[in-house]
C-alpha cells in the first residue's frame, strides 16, 4: 500500500468517476484502474462498485476512505513540518480576519512584518467568518482571528480564545446624542442611521432581550458593512450611530442607553487541529494578547 494508491482512491471517490479521477490526478485511465486494483488486492476488499459510467464506494471503501483521507493528511503536514523547520522563519504566513478583530489587528501586523521579519511573506484575507473557515480547511490560509460568536464549533477546528472586548453604541463627538444628558432609550437610536457588521445570532437575542424586537439587527441595521473600518469613518463624518468593539474607535463618544448594553466580542487564534502550524503564528498570538483588549 502506498500514500500513491491512497491518493488515487482520493480523487476517485471525490470525482465519482474514473476518468475525472485519472485527470484530477495527473495519471492515465488504466493506471488508475491498475492503482485501485492493486489496493482491493492488499486489502482484499472490494472498494468501488462500478455502476456504469459512475462510480460508488462500497461500505468497506467508505470505512477506507475516511483512512485515506488522514494519512495523506498526515504525512502531507509531516512533509509541511520539515519544509518550516528548514526555513526557520521564512516562508508564507497566510492569515485570514473577521472584521472587528481586522480593524484593530492588520495594520499592526503589517507593520511588524515589514520592520521586523523581512524574510517572511504576510498575506491577510479579510471576509466572513464562514468563507474564511471554509478557506482554513482547504489550506489556503494558516489561522484565522474571528469573534467566536460567529464560529460554529466543529472537532477539525482549534480555538484559542485571548479576550472579551466590549461592545457600544458609538458616535461621533458633536453627534446630537452625544449632546443629550443622561441614559437614552433604544428609540432614540432609531431616529439615527445604525450601523454595524453582520452581527451573531447570540448578539442578536442579547439586543431583542434588553430593547425588544424594535432592536434585532434585521429591524434596526440599516447601514451593514464586512469592514469595520469604513462604518467607523461612516460615524466620524456622519450622524450615523456605529454599533461595534468599543476599543475599535476610541475617538468616537459611547452612548449610555438604559438599560446598559453589556454586551461583548469574543477575539481568538483559529486553526485547523492536528495541522502543522507556521512559527510565524507566535507572531500573531503575540500581537492578539497586546492590542484585543478593551
Amino acid at each position: 500500500m502506498t500514500l500513491v494508491q491512497l491518493r488515487h482512491l482520493i480523487a476517485l471517490a471525490d470525482q465519482a468517476s474514473f476518468s475525472k479521477a485519472a485527470l484530477a490526478a495527473h495519471v492515465s485511465q488504466p493506471a488508475l484502474s491498475r492503482s485501485i486494483r492493486a489496493l482491493e488486492d492488499e486489502l482484499s476488499l472490494p472498494l468501488v462498485d462500478r455502476i456504469g459510467r459512475r462510480v460508488e464506494l462500497t461500505v468497506h471503501g467508505r470505512d477506507a476512505l475516511e483512512r485515506a483521507r488522514q494519512i495523506v493528511f498526515d504525512a502531507d503536514e509531516l512533509r509541511a513540518r520539515g519544509q518550516r523547520i528548514k526555513a526557520h522563519g521564512a516562508g508564507t504566513l497566510r492569515i485570514g480576519m473577521g472584521s472587528g478583530p481586522g480593524a484593530m489587528l492588520m495594520t499592526a501586523l503589517l507593520q511588524k512584518v515589514c520592520a521586523d521579519h523581512g524574510r517572511l511573506r504576510l498575506e491577510i484575507t479579510r471576509s466572513g467568518t464562514e468563507l474564511l473557515v471554509q478557506s482554513l480547511r482547504a489550506k489556503a490560509l494558516d489561522g484565522l482571528v474571528v469573534d467566536a460568536r460567529s464560529l460554529k464549533p466543529a472537532p477539525d477546528l482549534r480555538a484559542e480564545f485571548v479576550h472579551e472586548m466590549r461592545g457600544a453604541f458609538m458616535v461621533r463627538r458633536g453627534h446630537p446624542l452625544a449632546r443629550r444628558r443622561g441614559t437614552l432609550g433604544f428609540d432614540a437610536l432609531r431616529a439615527h442611521p445604525i450601523a454595524s457588521t453582520p452581527l451573531s445570532d447570540e448578539v442578536a437575542r442579547l439586543l431583542v432581550e434588553r430593547y425588544g424586537p424594535q432592536a434585532h439587527p434585521q429591524s434596526c441595521v440599516t447601514l451593514r458593512c464586512d469592514e469595520l473600518s469604513s462604518l467607523i469613518e461612516l460615524a466620524r463624518t456622519t450622524d450615523a450611530v456605529l454599533l461595534a468593539v468599543r476599543a475599535a474607535a476610541p475617538d468616537l463618544a459611547e452612548l449610555k442607553l438604559a438599560p446598559p448594553l453589556d454586551a461583548t466580542a469574543r477575539f481568538g487564534l483559529v486553526t485547523l487541529a492536528r495541522r502543522t502550524e507556521s512559527p510565524a503564528l507566535d507572531l500573531v498570538r503575540r500581537l492578539m494578547q497586546q492590542r484585543l483588549h478593551d
